[in-house]
């Protein structure tokens, strides 16, 4: 059955609705039925785009992932070494932030082979190679280990501005962080 904008316009009402209430509550306590009704469609409608909820938090994870690494890839266009730091810092400063959107619905869905758990950690595999590429670009050594060390800065920044709400200040340090670390891996010019 083809998509009309009507179709797609549910789906994306739907879509748009979960995000709001996901980011705002959490994935497990939100139900299908308050997404329904925030959204302005039927049930039927619902269950024609999202055969279960876990079809609904896959997409919303989908559409997560597409607007980091949108972030990321303006972040590229950054002159200068702000760039990195700064889109990571950028999501701790995001209008209703809760935390890492992944970090949450993998402590939602413990089970490794439960297919939220694919997007969480496709997420995670594509964050460090961009973080990798972006660290070989300028020059660091080891680019693959200090990408690691960088994602767990972001987990734990993450995790620390939602925790005290001082968002800007996490933000500042996580950047810093970031730079001091890539600072201190880069190759050391040849003499």
């Amino acid at each position: 059955m083809a998509d009309t904008p009507m179709r797609g316009h549910a789906r994306a009402a739907i879509l748009a609705e979960a995000t709001v209430q996901f980011n705002a509550h959490g994935v497990r306590q939100v139900s299908a039925d308050k997404v329904i009704a925030a959204a302005g469609v039927s049930k039927v409608t619902f269950y024609r785009h999202f055969p279960t909820k876990d079809d609904l938090v896959v997409a919303y994870l989908e559409a997560e992932l597409a607007r980091v690494q949108a972030a990321v890839a303006r972040a590229e266009g950054t002159p200068g070494e702000r760039g990195l730091g700064a889109a990571l810092a950028d999501e701790i400063c995001r209008p209703g932030f809760r935390g890492c959107p992944f970090i949450n619905a993998a402590a939602e869905y413990p089970d490794d082979e439960h297919p939220v758990r694919a997007v969480v950690a496709r997420f995670r595999a594509w964050m460090i190679g961009a973080i990798g590429e972006a660290l070989k670009v300028r020059g660091a050594e080891r680019p693959e280990q200090t990408a690691r060390q960088i994602m767990m800065m972001r987990d734990g920044a993450l995790v620390e501005g939602y925790v005290t709400g001082d968002a800007a200040r996490v933000a500042s340090e996580l950047e810093a962080g970031v730079a001091a670390l890539v600072s201190s891996t880069a190759a050391a010019p040849e003499r």
